[in-house]
């Protein structure tokens, strides 16, 4: 007796679902690489912006100490006397709030 092959067919939907299942399988890894890429540009964008607030930052300290320095009552004192002006301390008066 004579064994007949049987060809399989597949339905239209069974062909669209191996497909789909292909190229998912396909396109995952590159997107997870693609997704881990974006995401170490954003960690080296981050960090470097860290950077910039922590050398701003030391510049405004800097800043904000001369401004102490320059605003003490020796200093006024001191660029008074250089303009010709003299410290009386009867001329100065207290605002209370």
């Amino acid at each position: 007796m004579a064994k007949k092959n049987k060809k399989i067919t597949l339905l239209r939907g069974e062909k669209m679902m191996y497909v789909l299942l292909i190229f998912a399988i396909v396109l995952f890894p590159i997107v997870t690489v693609f997704s881990k890429a974006l995401l170490s540009e954003a960690n080296i964008s981050l960090e470097q912006m860290k950077s910039k607030i922590a050398v701003q930052e030391g510049i405004n300290e800097s800043l904000s100490m001369q401004v102490d320095e320059l605003a003490s009552l020796d200093k006024i004192q001191e660029v008074a006397r250089e303009k010709g002006m003299s410290y009386n301390n009867n001329n100065i008066k207290n605002i209370d709030e």
